[in-house]
Parts: structure tokens; C-alpha cells; sequence
């Protein structure tokens, strides 16, 4: 699991592309001795398992239903992306729980810039908008970000100079795809409301 607390900024530097398998290399702005081979990381919100590792690089294998579904099959060498290490036991829960399995991808639309803030509007497939709410927690590129705004087809976040100072929003562009992870919780709820609704609708019709 993961907290949704972009911990930095993570670089593609290797890329090696076979058929239907990605290998791809990151170095990190820190050592990464201590992470295990078999290890979980969050590249811009996708659990990826370490396979090796040297000094502040680590290497990932991405099959290819995780680059159907992620925005990682885009990455160019050179490119940043947000990472997470696996939260621990005890490790404080400052964004909310996520699992790191994408749903789908957004584009950006628009950005917007004013003072000390930077607004990014998303449009949603609308099987998942469904899960979006004003005020909800949602994971863009594996960030856990308050939903500003809800709009007809997607959803506004605003980002603060310390979330941008950590993550790779700041150079986003209009037609950049991000990977959108829905709240698992709101998921549940909505799913089930959307089941028994019906069914108690049907009880009170047969009733009368």
C-alpha cells in the first residue's frame, strides 16, 4: 500500500523495449541501498517490483497490461516521474490509502496559474467520473490530491507550491496523460448504493 505522499522526483535513464516487456531504469535524488530487490515503488502511481538495483538507480519490469493502462509506455529517457516507496507499518497516513493500481488515464485540458497556485483541470472516462466528488480524495500520477471541482466531463485540482516543489505537476502541459487511481472507499460506496437502490425500489413497488 501506499500514502499518496510523492516522496520526489524520479528520472528515466535506461529503456530497454521488447515485445510486450518494458525494462526500465530511475535514478533517484537519493541512495537507494536500503530498498530490496522485490520491493515496491510507486512510479507515478503504478506498483512496480524492483528487479535490481545500483546505488540510487532501480530497475523495474512493466508487463504489458501496465502499459496499456498507465501512462508509463509514453515515458522518453530523461523524463521525471513521481515516486513512492511501500508505506511501512507505523508510517503516517498523510494523503489517503492506495493500492497503486491504475484505473485509467486522463488528459490534462487545461492549467491554470495564479499566486501561489496552479489549477489543473482532467477529463475522466465517464465509466470512472461517476467516483469523482467535489471535496473527495482521488490519486493523480500517484499523488493523493483533494478534488477541487467537479465539471461535466473530468475534475479540477489545485496545487500549492510545496506539491509542486515535490512532484512533476508543474510541467504538465495541455494533452499530457496522467494515471488516475479512484478511492477505493468511494468506489465501494457508490457501487453499492447503486446495487441495493434498485432493489429496494423494487420491494417497496411489489409491497404496494
Amino acid at each position: 500500500m501506499f500514502t499518496g505522499i510523492v516522496q520526489g522526483k524520479a528520472k528515466l535513464v535506461v529503456a530497454q523495449k521488447q515485445e510486450g516487456l518494458f525494462t526500465y531504469t530511475f535514478e533517484f535524488p537519493e541512495d537507494q541501498s536500503d530498498t530490496q530487490i522485490g520491493a515496491s515503488v510507486a512510479i507515478n502511481g503504478t506498483c512496480l517490483t524492483v528487479v535490481s538495483k545500483n546505488q540510487r538507480q532501480l530497475t523495474f519490469d512493466l508487463m504489458a497490461e501496465t502499459l496499456r493502462l498507465t501512462n508509463l509506455g509514453q515515458l522518453q529517457l530523461g523524463d521525471s516521474t513521481n515516486f513512492e516507496h511501500a508505506a511501512r507499518i507505523g508510517d503516517e497516513i498523510g494523503g489517503h490509502l492506495m493500492s497503486g493500481h491504475v484505473h485509467c488515464t486522463a488528459p490534462l485540458k487545461s492549467r491554470r496559474v495564479s499566486e501561489n497556485n496552479l489549477a489543473l483541470d482532467f477529463e475522466v472516462p465517464p465509466q470512472w467520473s461517476r467516483y469523482i466528488f467535489d471535496k473527495g480524495f482521488i490519486g493523480v500520477n500517484g499523488a493523493s490530491l483533494t478534488v477541487g471541482a467537479c465539471h461535466e466531463t473530468g475534475f479540477t485540482v489545485n496545487l500549492i507550491p510545496e506539491t509542486l516543489r515535490v512532484t512533476t505537476f508543474e510541467a504538465l502541459i495541455p494533452g499530457d496523460l496522467v494515471n488516475i487511481e479512484i478511492d477505493p472507499q468511494t468506489q465501494t460506496i457508490v457501487d453499492t448504493i447503486e446495487r441495493v437502490l434498485p432493489t429496494l425500489a423494487q420491494r417497496q413497488f411489489s409491497s404496494n
